[in-house]
């Protein structure tokens, strides 16, 4: 499930790549299988592991070209070990909306970018997430959790603010916002819920099968109800 365009971004052999807060990695994969040159970059270094194992694995299966090659880093968005203008391509996919300092965060990831470069940034989009916030304290009031809402105008500010030009926007996943929505009415944590199990295997098949219907429907609903907003930028030569 990617919820950035690889292809705006051009991601191919020998890009130089960072997927800064991979989480699982699902990015960091789909940059391998292009034959980038991909780091998985991460807080949570217990992840990173799978993320590793995933990177044999995919290796092991003929899916990664011979220009591909992937590792991870564990470290904080804040004070990346990396030297100005390392990488072709920086990612930062659903992870500033965590980040107290989020100025510090958009200039570390400046900062690593080259020149000409391109970052893609994704947060929840305004709205659904307004909408979550609304129907469940437990959604966003925890350890590690949401801390504050974009709109799409202000992070684009920010960033361009730090150095950056702005030359993309969309908006994916319009599907899970309302399987997040009954979570929240719910119970985030709640497992038992008929409805909410029925909505995540509708969405487990959506993604393992991708039928074209659901592709055209989400991608006519995404400009209402994206989860998620997607952000691109380009460094100046």
């Amino acid at each position: 499930m990617l919820t950035v365009d690889f292809d705006r971004l051009g991601v191919g052999p020998g890009t130089r790549f960072i997927d800064v807060g991979a989480g699982a990695g699902r990015h960091s994969y789909e940059a391998l299988r292009r034959g980038a040159d991909v780091i998985a970059f991460d807080l949570d270094a217990q992840e990173l592991k799978g993320v590793e194992e995933m990177f044999g694995a995919l290796e092991v299966a003929g899916e990664v070209p011979a220009t591909g090659t992937g590792s991870v880093q564990p470290g904080t968005i804040l004070d990346m070990p990396y030297e100005d203008g390392s990488f072709d391509v920086v990612l930062a996919s659903e992870i500033l909306e965590h980040v107290p300092e989020d100025d510090q965060a958009i200039s570390e990831l400046v900062r690593i970018l080259r020149p000409g470069g391109l970052l893609a940034i994704t947060v929840p989009r305004w709205l659904p997430e307004r909408v979550c916030w609304a129907l469940s304290d437990e959604y966003h009031a925890n350890e590690g959790g949401h801390i504050r809402i974009y709109k799409a105008d202000e992070l684009r500010a920010k960033v361009r603010d730090a150095g950056m030009v702005p030359t993309h926007q969309h908006h994916a996943h319009a599907l899970h916002s309302p399987y997040w929505w009954l979570k929240c009415a719910v119970g985030v944590n709640r497992e038992d819920s008929r409805l909410v199990q029925a909505y995540h295997r509708l969405l487990v098949w959506d993604m393992m099968k991708a039928p074209k219907t659901t592709r055209l429907a989400e991608k006519a609903l995404d400009p209402l109800l994206g989860k998620s907003v997607a952000l691109y930028f380009r460094k100046p030569a």
